[in-house]
């Protein structure tokens, strides 16, 4: 088991864990929690090594082999497979190995080398490495391509592809679904459910913890406290402990009369639709665990427009796309004010595409899109992030882009955003991923436009932030197009689906759970097609294995056949009384000593046949004989 005992580790002048202690056993799939700060990322840096603890131990099974995505990484021009391949570090060592092998010629040494290259599953690894590529995203054109073409956030992904690729007894992830889309989220899901080893992920989407844990550590105040159970399990017993401080109590009881209202709001709209069911499925759920985020630092809102058009868009006979390239043609929708819609679909369906035309980024390859007087867009995605002023803080990109309020307003404002203190002052060169991403939103917020448009909101947000950006969207009265491979964002915050798909955009009539358990099926689907064929190969590659033992054990029992047939003559020959009248006393000598021959040369050939077929049993059955006693 791994263990951490009375760690105390200490960052400048701030101390992130003190006498810190927690124990995963093998085969424990645990998630890591917390707020920003709160040290998660550097408990990954002690367990790989990268950090010493001021204090205490911290201890991995000895022979364990670790695996970890990396966070960054030097650009390359390793084609992306190849890339992905180097993580079994294993297999590339046994591949160097045999090349220098071959040079000298070695055949006794190739020999054995292959057998061990067959044992690390070296045949099945590219095919192996073309699936999890697949899973998260990439298509069979992006294979060869080299990891300098792609960009950050595809990188992260052939980071991601690696260390699943390496065969691990603790498999280290943080933030694996950052940069995934729903599609690669659920097959990522599932594939770490096929995991047989030790798992240790910080994540902060509450839907994927849900389906991969079954322990949460939740570091807080320098400790680490264990809760058996997925992510759900530990929102309800935080929720219950903080219901019982007294403290918290009038906030509690806010947060659940916010909620309260939004449903009963809610609820006539939603009683007709499917999906809306499940939507308030999922705003019970928040009303039972407000508790568990009582004391969050985030009140976000946005603030709604003053006036919107009816409709707000129009899209008749709408083609998409780029030059020469046409992603998504014949859309007709309209976008009403308080429209809450999710716009599902696979990686490289065109979502983006989509949302880029409708900002104004792309222009329409044909046909209409007529937009209403008053219908301004707020919108997010991720490369807005390096659009901000790099030299100016927080305060000052809010006084650019409010400049008719008061610099009281904008503190205040930005305090519900986290922006508190000096924090509010920092230039946003040195602010995280997280905070850039609340200061966007933020700043989308302030404007009360007409229209959300919303492209994976949640990367880099931490779960207190995620829970306050669907209290907000909640709130929010102008409509609302979103993007988000966060499952229970999208439960919270949206009532009816576009499906892009195949060229098109229509109506999605399911509701998530829907679409979600048809694409887990796709999934699954394709690994047990991958499955068979696997199974096919490995069949194959044992008779290959067989094929020599086989044919040994045939030669060996006809050799003791003939052996036997030998011996059994000549036996009878001397078991006649007369041959020792007939025959010369030389001859007789010469007739018994070959006897004795026989005897030995079928004695040997009956043991290599024995050991033969032992051999050819053992691979047919590598089970020990005494393998069911205790």
């Amino acid at each position: 088991m791994l263990q951490a005992v009375d760690i105390t580790l200490n960052r400048g002048d701030q101390t992130l864990f003190a006498d810190l202690s927690c124990t995963i056993h093998a085969g424990q799939k645990v998630g890591l929690v917390g707020r920003n700060g709160a040290g998660k990322s550097s408990f990954f840096q002690l367990l790989l090594g990268e950090l010493s603890p001021d204090n205490g131990d911290i201890s991995v099974p000895t022979g364990w082999q670790v695996s970890h995505m990396a966070q960054q990484v030097a650009a390359t021009n390793r084609a992306a497979v190849d890339y992905v391949l180097d993580g079994h570090r294993a297999l590339r060592n046994i591949e160097a190995q045999i090349r220098a092998a071959e040079q000298e010629n070695d055949p006794m040494r190739l020999a054995t080398l292959h057998a061990t290259f067959a044992d690390l599953d070296g045949y099945e690894a590219k095919s192996k490495a073309a699936e999890i590529l697949h899973g998260l995203g990439f298509t069979n054109q992006d294979l060869e391509k080299p990891f300098s073409a792609f960009s950050g956030g595809w990188r992260i992904r052939l980071n991601l592809a690696r260390a699943l690729m390496c065969p691990s007894d603790l498999l280290l992830l943080d933030e694996p679904t950052n940069h995934l889309d729903l599609d690669a989220t659920l097959w990522l899901e599932g594939w770490l459910n096929q995991f047989q080893g030790t798992l240790l992920i910080i994540s902060h989407d509450r839907e994927f913890l849900d389906g991969v844990t079954d322990h949460i550590i939740h570091l807080h105040h320098g400790q680490a406290d264990t809760y058996r159970g997925n992510y759900s399990a530990f929102e309800d017993a935080r929720a219950a402990a903080m219901s019982q401080q007294q403290a918290t109590f009038q906030r509690q009881q806010a947060e659940i009369r916010h909620m309260e209202s939004f449903i009963e709001r809610f609820r006539a709209k939603a009683s007709k639709a499917r999906q809306a069911q499940s939507r308030l499925k999922a705003l019970d759920r928040m009303r039972a665990v407000a508790p568990a985020h009582s004391d969050s630092p985030y009140h976000a809102a946005f603030i709604s427009p003053r006036k919107m058009s009816h409709p707000l868009l129009s899209l008749r006979d709408l083609a998409v796309g780029y030059p020469g390239h046409r992603v998504l043609s014949g859309i007709n929708q309209s976008l009403l004010p308080g429209a809450r819609i999710g716009v599902l679909g696979a990686n490289g369906a065109g979502k983006t595409t989509l949302l880029k035309c409708l900002t104004g980024e792309l222009p329409p390859l044909e046909g209409e899109l007529i937009r209403g007087e008053h219908s301004e867009i707020g919108y997010f995605a991720q490369h807005q992030l390096e659009t901000l002023n790099a030299d100016a803080s927080p305060l000052k990109t809010l006084a650019d882009t409010a400049p008719e309020s008061t610099e009281q307003w904008r503190r205040d404002y930005l305090g519900t955003w986290g922006f508190s203190g000096e924090l509010a002052k920092r230039p946003c060169r040195a602010l995280s991923g997280g905070e850039k991403a609340r200061l966007a939103l933020a700043l989308i917020a302030c404007r009360g436009p007409g229209i959300l448009i919303l492209d994976e909101p949640t990367n880099h947000l931490d779960l207190d932030m995620r829970e306050a950006l669907a209290l907000a969207l909640q709130d929010y009265e102008g409509a609302l197009l979103l993007v988000s491979h966060d499952r229970s964002l999208l439960k919270r915050t949206v009532d009816e689906f576009w499906l892009v798909e195949s060229g098109h955009l229509t109506p999605y009539d399911g509701d998530l759970e829907t679409y979600t358990a048809t694409r887990t099926g796709e999934h699954s689907r394709k690994n047990t097609r991958h499955d068979r064929r696997a199974e096919r190969r490995a069949t194959a590659e044992q008779r290959e294995r067989e094929r020599p033992l086989r044919a040994r054990v045939k030669i060996l029992e006809a050799e003791v056949n003939a052996l036997s047939g030998e011996l059994k003559a000549a036996e009878a020959r001397l078991a006649d009384p007369q041959i020792y009248q007939a025959m010369a006393p030389g001859e007789l000598d010469q007739t018994l000593a070959s006897c004795g021959k026989l005897r030995k040369r079928l004695h040997d050939a009956e043991e290599s046949w024995i050991q033969a077929a032992e051999e050819l049993e053992t691979l047919l059955d590598p089970q020990p004989a005494d393998a069911g006693r205790s």
